[in-house]
Protein backbone atom coordinates (compact mmCIF):
# COMPACT_ATOMS: atom_id res chain seq x y z
CA UNK A 1 0.00 0.00 0.00
CA UNK A 2 1.20 3.54 -0.76
CA UNK A 3 0.38 6.80 1.01
CA UNK A 4 0.96 10.34 -0.27
CA UNK A 5 -0.65 13.75 0.15
CA UNK A 6 0.26 14.71 -3.46
CA UNK A 7 0.97 18.29 -2.39
CA UNK A 8 2.14 21.02 -4.77
CA UNK A 9 5.71 21.44 -3.50
CA UNK A 10 6.49 20.49 -7.09
CA UNK A 11 4.34 19.66 -10.12
CA UNK A 12 1.52 17.33 -8.95
CA UNK A 13 1.23 16.02 -12.52
CA UNK A 14 4.62 14.35 -12.17
CA UNK A 15 3.46 12.75 -8.92
CA UNK A 16 0.20 11.54 -10.45
CA UNK A 17 1.98 10.11 -13.48
CA UNK A 18 4.30 8.17 -11.18
CA UNK A 19 1.27 6.96 -9.29
CA UNK A 20 -0.37 5.82 -12.51
CA UNK A 21 2.52 3.44 -13.10
CA UNK A 22 2.06 1.93 -9.64
CA UNK A 23 -1.67 1.55 -10.16
CA UNK A 24 -0.93 -0.84 -13.02
CA UNK A 25 0.08 -3.37 -10.37
CA UNK A 26 -3.10 -5.21 -9.34
CA UNK A 27 -1.91 -5.68 -5.76
CA UNK A 28 -1.13 -1.99 -5.25
CA UNK A 29 -3.49 0.12 -3.16
CA UNK A 30 -3.22 3.89 -2.74
CA UNK A 31 -4.47 6.18 0.02
CA UNK A 32 -4.47 9.96 -0.29
CA UNK A 33 -3.27 10.89 3.17
CA UNK A 34 -1.10 13.47 4.91
CA UNK A 35 1.08 11.99 7.65
CA UNK A 36 0.35 15.10 9.71
CA UNK A 37 -3.32 14.03 9.84
CA UNK A 38 -3.11 11.63 12.75
CA UNK A 39 -6.75 10.61 12.62
CA UNK A 40 -6.63 9.67 8.94
CA UNK A 41 -3.31 7.87 9.30
CA UNK A 42 -4.51 5.96 12.34
CA UNK A 43 -7.62 4.82 10.47
CA UNK A 44 -5.46 3.41 7.67
CA UNK A 45 -3.45 1.44 10.22
CA UNK A 46 -6.64 0.19 11.85
CA UNK A 47 -7.96 -1.02 8.49
CA UNK A 48 -4.77 -2.78 7.40
CA UNK A 49 -2.01 -4.87 8.87
CA UNK A 50 1.46 -3.88 7.69
CA UNK A 51 4.27 -6.37 8.16
CA UNK A 52 6.76 -3.58 7.44
CA UNK A 53 6.54 0.19 7.07
CA UNK A 54 8.83 2.27 4.84
CA UNK A 55 8.66 6.03 5.34
CA UNK A 56 10.09 8.09 2.48
CA UNK A 57 7.77 11.04 3.10
CA UNK A 58 9.14 14.42 4.14
CA UNK A 59 9.31 18.05 3.22
CA UNK A 60 12.59 17.91 1.33
CA UNK A 61 15.19 20.49 0.39
CA UNK A 62 18.04 22.15 2.27
CA UNK A 63 17.64 25.52 0.56
CA UNK A 64 13.85 25.50 0.81
CA UNK A 65 14.14 25.01 4.58
CA UNK A 66 15.95 28.33 4.87
CA UNK A 67 13.17 30.34 3.23
CA UNK A 68 10.20 28.21 4.35
CA UNK A 69 11.11 26.77 7.77
CA UNK A 70 7.56 26.20 8.98
CA UNK A 71 6.84 23.87 6.05
CA UNK A 72 9.05 21.31 7.82
CA UNK A 73 7.14 21.26 11.09
CA UNK A 74 4.11 19.22 9.99
CA UNK A 75 5.76 16.72 7.63
CA UNK A 76 9.12 16.10 9.24
CA UNK A 77 8.25 16.36 12.92
CA UNK A 78 4.49 15.88 13.45
CA UNK A 79 4.11 13.49 10.51
CA UNK A 80 6.92 11.23 11.66
CA UNK A 81 5.65 11.26 15.24
CA UNK A 82 2.20 10.19 14.01
CA UNK A 83 3.79 7.33 12.09
CA UNK A 84 5.77 6.21 15.11
CA UNK A 85 2.61 6.22 17.22
CA UNK A 86 0.77 4.09 14.67
CA UNK A 87 3.67 1.64 14.53
CA UNK A 88 3.79 1.59 18.34
CA UNK A 89 0.31 0.09 18.47
CA UNK A 90 0.25 -2.05 15.34
CA UNK A 91 3.75 -3.46 15.83
CA UNK A 92 5.12 -4.00 12.31
CA UNK A 93 8.22 -6.17 12.24
CA UNK A 94 10.30 -3.32 10.82
CA UNK A 95 10.10 0.46 10.36
CA UNK A 96 12.51 1.81 7.75
CA UNK A 97 12.67 5.58 7.29
CA UNK A 98 14.58 8.05 5.15
CA UNK A 99 17.19 10.17 6.85
CA UNK A 100 19.71 12.22 4.87
CA UNK A 101 23.42 12.79 4.32
CA UNK A 102 22.71 16.39 5.34
CA UNK A 103 22.81 15.29 9.00
CA UNK A 104 26.61 15.22 8.74
CA UNK A 105 26.48 19.02 8.63
CA UNK A 106 29.77 20.57 9.69
CA UNK A 107 31.61 17.21 9.69
CA UNK A 108 34.64 17.20 7.38
CA UNK A 109 36.23 13.80 8.12
CA UNK A 110 35.76 11.71 4.99
CA UNK A 111 34.17 9.36 4.20
CA UNK A 112 31.15 10.11 6.37
CA UNK A 113 30.59 7.18 8.73
CA UNK A 114 27.41 6.27 10.56
CA UNK A 115 29.64 5.81 13.61
CA UNK A 116 30.57 9.53 13.59
CA UNK A 117 28.87 12.05 15.83
CA UNK A 118 26.40 14.26 13.88
CA UNK A 119 25.41 17.09 16.21
CA UNK A 120 26.14 20.12 14.02
CA UNK A 121 23.47 20.47 11.29
CA UNK A 122 23.79 23.44 8.94
CA UNK A 123 20.10 23.86 8.06
CA UNK A 124 16.66 23.09 9.50
CA UNK A 125 16.10 20.26 7.01
CA UNK A 126 19.19 18.50 8.36
CA UNK A 127 18.07 19.14 11.93
CA UNK A 128 14.66 17.63 11.15
CA UNK A 129 16.28 14.46 9.81
CA UNK A 130 18.54 14.18 12.84
CA UNK A 131 15.42 14.66 14.99
CA UNK A 132 13.76 11.75 13.16
CA UNK A 133 16.69 9.52 14.08
CA UNK A 134 16.41 10.57 17.73
CA UNK A 135 12.63 10.06 17.75
CA UNK A 136 13.05 6.61 16.21
CA UNK A 137 15.57 5.68 18.89
CA UNK A 138 13.18 6.73 21.64
CA UNK A 139 10.44 4.47 20.24
CA UNK A 140 12.89 1.61 19.71
CA UNK A 141 13.84 1.93 23.36
CA UNK A 142 10.36 2.43 24.84
CA UNK A 143 8.40 -0.04 22.72
CA UNK A 144 11.05 -2.35 21.24
CA UNK A 145 10.07 -1.15 17.76
CA UNK A 146 12.79 -2.19 15.26
CA UNK A 147 13.79 0.95 13.34
CA UNK A 148 16.33 1.46 10.55
CA UNK A 149 17.29 4.96 9.41
CA UNK A 150 18.79 5.39 5.95
CA UNK A 151 20.99 8.38 5.20
CA UNK A 152 20.55 8.91 1.46
CA UNK A 153 23.29 10.65 -0.50
CA UNK A 154 22.08 12.92 -3.38
CA UNK A 155 19.58 10.59 -4.98
CA UNK A 156 18.92 11.06 -8.71
CA UNK A 157 17.37 9.29 -11.66
CA UNK A 158 14.21 9.09 -13.82
CA UNK A 159 11.04 10.50 -12.22
CA UNK A 160 13.22 12.48 -9.81
CA UNK A 161 12.35 15.75 -8.07
CA UNK A 162 12.36 18.86 -10.28
CA UNK A 163 14.18 20.87 -7.58
CA UNK A 164 17.27 18.66 -7.74
CA UNK A 165 20.39 19.69 -9.67
CA UNK A 166 20.17 17.11 -12.45
CA UNK A 167 16.58 18.04 -13.28
CA UNK A 168 17.25 21.79 -13.04
CA UNK A 169 20.41 21.61 -15.15
CA UNK A 170 18.87 19.41 -17.84
CA UNK A 171 15.82 21.64 -18.19
CA UNK A 172 17.85 24.86 -18.31
CA UNK A 173 20.43 23.56 -20.79
CA UNK A 174 17.74 22.32 -23.18
CA UNK A 175 15.98 25.70 -22.94
CA UNK A 176 19.22 27.64 -23.44
CA UNK A 177 18.96 29.22 -20.00
CA UNK A 178 21.87 29.65 -17.55
CA UNK A 179 22.44 27.16 -14.73
CA UNK A 180 23.42 28.33 -11.23
CA UNK A 181 26.65 26.74 -10.02
CA UNK A 182 27.37 27.34 -6.34
CA UNK A 183 30.76 27.71 -4.64
CA UNK A 184 32.17 28.57 -8.07
CA UNK A 185 31.79 24.89 -8.98
CA UNK A 186 34.19 23.69 -6.28
CA UNK A 187 31.87 21.03 -4.88
CA UNK A 188 31.79 17.24 -4.78
CA UNK A 189 28.74 15.05 -4.29
CA UNK A 190 28.25 11.33 -3.72
CA UNK A 191 25.52 11.00 -6.36
CA UNK A 192 23.45 7.84 -5.83
CA UNK A 193 21.24 6.36 -8.55
CA UNK A 194 17.64 5.58 -7.60
CA UNK A 195 17.80 1.88 -8.52
CA UNK A 196 20.65 1.40 -6.04
CA UNK A 197 18.57 3.06 -3.33
CA UNK A 198 15.62 0.76 -4.05
CA UNK A 199 17.80 -2.36 -4.10
CA UNK A 200 19.25 -1.44 -0.72
CA UNK A 201 15.82 -0.90 0.83
CA UNK A 202 14.40 -4.14 -0.55
CA UNK A 203 17.31 -6.11 0.89
CA UNK A 204 16.89 -4.46 4.31
CA UNK A 205 13.12 -5.04 4.69
CA UNK A 206 13.38 -8.66 5.96
CA UNK A 207 16.28 -7.76 8.28
CA UNK A 208 14.83 -5.77 11.19
CA UNK A 209 17.21 -3.97 13.50
CA UNK A 210 18.52 -5.95 16.46
CA UNK A 211 19.95 -4.66 19.75
CA UNK A 212 23.72 -4.41 19.80
CA UNK A 213 24.72 -6.55 22.78
CA UNK A 214 28.15 -4.90 22.87
CA UNK A 215 26.78 -1.35 22.97
CA UNK A 216 28.17 0.69 25.86
CA UNK A 217 27.11 4.02 27.27
CA UNK A 218 30.75 4.69 28.15
CA UNK A 219 31.68 4.62 24.45
CA UNK A 220 28.35 4.93 22.61
CA UNK A 221 28.20 3.79 18.99
CA UNK A 222 26.09 6.33 17.06
CA UNK A 223 24.97 3.78 14.46
CA UNK A 224 23.52 1.13 16.80
CA UNK A 225 22.02 0.84 20.27
CA UNK A 226 21.05 -1.41 23.15
CA UNK A 227 17.59 -1.00 21.58
CA UNK A 228 16.57 -2.45 18.16
CA UNK A 229 17.82 0.63 16.31
CA UNK A 230 20.43 1.25 13.63
CA UNK A 231 21.55 3.71 10.94
CA UNK A 232 23.00 3.06 7.48
CA UNK A 233 24.48 5.27 4.79
CA UNK A 234 23.26 4.61 1.25
CA UNK A 235 25.61 6.32 -1.18
CA UNK A 236 27.78 5.51 -4.16
CA UNK A 237 31.02 5.92 -2.16
CA UNK A 238 32.50 7.74 -5.15
CA UNK A 239 32.27 11.55 -4.91
CA UNK A 240 32.01 13.34 -8.25
CA UNK A 241 33.22 16.87 -8.98
CA UNK A 242 30.25 19.09 -9.74
CA UNK A 243 31.90 20.38 -12.92
CA UNK A 244 32.36 16.80 -14.16
CA UNK A 245 28.71 16.10 -13.36
CA UNK A 246 27.75 19.05 -15.56
CA UNK A 247 30.09 17.92 -18.33
CA UNK A 248 28.38 14.52 -18.40
CA UNK A 249 24.97 16.20 -18.70
CA UNK A 250 26.29 18.37 -21.54
CA UNK A 251 27.68 15.30 -23.26
CA UNK A 252 24.39 13.38 -23.01
CA UNK A 253 22.39 16.41 -24.19
CA UNK A 254 24.97 17.28 -26.86
CA UNK A 255 24.62 20.89 -25.78
CA UNK A 256 26.79 23.22 -23.68
CA UNK A 257 25.47 24.90 -20.54
CA UNK A 258 25.44 28.63 -19.95
CA UNK A 259 27.11 28.76 -16.54
CA UNK A 260 26.35 31.28 -13.79
CA UNK A 261 28.94 30.87 -11.03
CA UNK A 262 27.84 31.86 -7.53
CA UNK A 263 29.18 31.72 -3.94
CA UNK A 264 28.45 28.81 -1.61
CA UNK A 265 24.85 28.97 -0.43
CA UNK A 266 23.96 29.18 3.23
CA UNK A 267 23.33 25.74 4.70
CA UNK A 268 25.18 23.92 1.91
CA UNK A 269 28.21 21.64 2.27
CA UNK A 270 31.21 21.42 -0.05
CA UNK A 271 31.56 17.64 -0.20
CA UNK A 272 29.73 14.42 0.66
CA UNK A 273 31.21 10.93 0.69
CA UNK A 274 29.42 7.86 2.08
CA UNK A 275 31.05 5.00 3.94
CA UNK A 276 28.72 2.06 3.19
CA UNK A 277 30.79 -0.65 4.89
CA UNK A 278 28.02 -1.53 7.35
CA UNK A 279 25.37 -1.74 4.63
CA UNK A 280 27.47 -4.01 2.44
CA UNK A 281 28.39 -6.25 5.38
CA UNK A 282 24.72 -6.86 6.20
CA UNK A 283 23.04 -7.14 2.79
CA UNK A 284 25.93 -7.97 0.45
CA UNK A 285 25.28 -4.98 -1.78
CA UNK A 286 26.71 -1.52 -2.35
CA UNK A 287 25.54 1.15 -4.83
CA UNK A 288 27.75 1.24 -7.91
CA UNK A 289 25.89 2.93 -10.80
CA UNK A 290 28.19 5.52 -12.39
CA UNK A 291 26.99 9.07 -13.08
CA UNK A 292 27.57 8.39 -16.78
CA UNK A 293 25.08 5.51 -16.68
CA UNK A 294 22.63 7.26 -14.38
CA UNK A 295 22.57 10.58 -16.21
CA UNK A 296 22.09 8.85 -19.56
CA UNK A 297 19.04 7.03 -18.19
CA UNK A 298 17.66 10.24 -16.73
CA UNK A 299 18.15 12.21 -19.94
CA UNK A 300 16.45 9.46 -21.96
CA UNK A 301 13.50 9.54 -19.55
CA UNK A 302 13.34 13.36 -19.51
CA UNK A 303 13.25 13.64 -23.30
CA UNK A 304 10.56 10.97 -23.53
CA UNK A 305 8.42 12.38 -20.69
CA UNK A 306 8.58 15.99 -21.87
CA UNK A 307 8.53 15.11 -25.59
CA UNK A 308 11.92 16.69 -26.34
CA UNK A 309 13.20 15.90 -29.81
Amino acid sequence: MGLDNLNDYYDPKLKNDRLALLREEKTFEFALCDLADHQALNQIFLNHHFSAVINLAAQAGVRYSITNPYAYLESNFTGFLNLLECCRYQRPSHLIYASSSSVYGANTKMPFSVHHNVDHPLALYAASKKANELMAHAYSNLYQLPTTGLRFFTVYGPWGRPDMALFLFTKAILEGKPIDIYNEGKMRRDFTYIDDIVESIVRLIPLPAQPNKNWSGNAPDAATSFAPYRIFNIGNSSPVDLMHFIEVIEDKLEKKAVKNFLPLQQGDVVETFADVTDLEALVGFRPSTSVEQGIERFVDWYKHYYHVA
